[in-house]
């Protein structure tokens, strides 16, 4: 009896305040050698003694180490406890962590998610078009379905020529374009006229750019375009955008006298 006497009132033993929060002594231990949580006092036989303040600091170390905070981290983080004010500051601050970790957390599952869906649609385990799937997620490249219906040589050619501003940046260039040649179309702009001729000059300046003049490129992609057609929305866009585009292009070859995609004109 002698021994529960010496804890005076208000305090617990490290096995009592372990127990209470469903850690280990050798953790409160450690904490305490790190200097994250000391013992508010040492009974008279050298005992550490804790209080219901530091389970509420304890609660502050245990959540944000499961947010996956180091230890250093953490150091930096905690803050006193003396005034209202300074405890509804630590527990924002933990709520702030949490619903970080949350966006963070519905970002990865909505990648797995995409990904699960394009590894249903390809017909054999392809690790090398995972990892980049993966990473256009991450890029949020809206189009990183796209990357399925390519093959190794065109994934080559792309993982080569662009790294991810590069290629973001060649994307978003694609997408204006696009948006371009459906004004030009819904505003009956002809094909001979001179805004459709710049609008030819700047789509085939960006097609020459992907391609670095690598001509079986080029094939490559009218045929990767004659058979992308899994996605509604991309397949209607490029359909209403593609037949304005082959007509300016047309009109801009003969007047250069050359075809990229035959022999040279005569």
């Amino acid at each position: 009896m002698e021994k529960y006497r010496a804890i005076p009132e208000g305090y617990m033993t490290v096995g009592e305040a372990a127990k209470r929060m469903g850690v280990t002594v050798r953790t409160l231990q450690h904490y305490d050698r790190e200097g994250l949580l000391s013992p508010s006092a040492l009974s008279e036989g050298g005992r550490r003694l804790y209080t219901d303040k530091d389970i509420v600091k304890l609660h502050q170390i245990l959540s944000l180490k499961n947010l996956g905070f180091s230890l250093d981290d953490i150091k930096n983080r905690l803050i006193s406890l003396d005034t209202p004010a300074e405890v509804a500051e630590a527990l924002e601050d933990q709520a702030s962590a949490v619903r970080n970790k949350i966006e963070e957390l519905s970002e990865s599952l909505r990648e797995l998610e995409a990904l699960r869906e394009e590894v249903l649609q390809m017909q054999s385990v392809d690790f090398k078009k995972y990892a980049d799937i993966i990473v256009n997620l991450r890029m949020k490249n809206e189009f990183y379905w796209l990357i399925k219906h390519f093959d190794d040589q065109m994934l080559d050619h792309i993982r080569g020529r662009f790294d991810k501003d590069s290629g973001q940046a060649f994307m978003d260039r694609f997408i204006k374009l696009q948006d371009r040649a459906l004004q030009l179309r819904n505003a009956g702009s002809p094909a001979d006229s001179e805004e459709g001729q710049k609008f030819a000059k700047d789509y085939w300046d960006m097609i020459t750019e992907f391609t670095g003049g690598d001509m079986s490129m080029l094939s490559k992609l009218v045929e990767f375009g004659q058979t992308v057609n899994t996605n509604p929305k991309w397949k209607e866009k490029q359909e209403a955008a593609n037949g304005y585009i082959e007509q300016v292009l047309d009109v801009y070859f003969s007047g250069l006298g050359t075809d990229p995609f035959g022999e040279e004109a005569p």
